[in-house]
């Protein structure tokens, strides 16, 4: 404390729920931390689209369709692959990686749905998402991607 410094003394009464003076004389206040939620990339509404469009796309098809959402990293195609050798049946699937931060889109396929999807439809998808999301709509790119998606690789073969 400076030499000739005006301390003013403080009454415990008036001091708020949570707030004491020390020995020392300060004033210590505990304030209540309240994190704030996450932000998530989709509301709820959009969400259930997703889902709805996902869950349509692979009983049309019948190829296991999944959108990851994320960071790639620096070899974007590399990861993405990585990704997709991890689906269930990685023969049938597609995956749709988009990374924001990065500006990265890749559409994966297997073996059978290499078949049916051409790189050509793909390469249609991935610029109609991108326009999308160019205006700020992540959902309604992905949305549109998988309906292209799913017209191209036409109805499940029958058995």
């Amino acid at each position: 404390m400076a030499t000739g410094s005006h301390v003013a003394r403080v009454d415990p009464a008036d001091l708020p729920v949570g707030a004491v003076v020390t020995n020392s004389g300060r004033v210590s206040a505990a304030k209540m931390y309240e994190p704030h939620p996450p932000s998530l990339p989709f509301t709820p509404v959009q969400l259930a689209s997703l889902d709805e469009a996902l869950t349509l796309a692979s009983r049309t098809t019948g190829l296991d369709f999944s959108v990851y959402l994320g960071e790639l990293g620096s070899d974007t195609r590399a990861r993405a692959e990585e990704l997709h050798s991890t689906t269930p049946r990685p023969s049938h699937a597609v995956l749709v990686a988009v990374s924001p931060g990065e500006r990265a889109v890749e559409i994966v396929t297997g073996e059978e749905s290499h078949r049916r999807l051409a790189d050509r439809g793909a390469k249609l998808a991935v610029m109609s998402m991108v326009a999308s999301f160019k205006e700020g709509d992540i959902a309604g790119g992905l949305l549109s991607g998988l309906r292209m998606l799913t017209d191209q690789a036409g109805s499940a073969p029958r058995s």
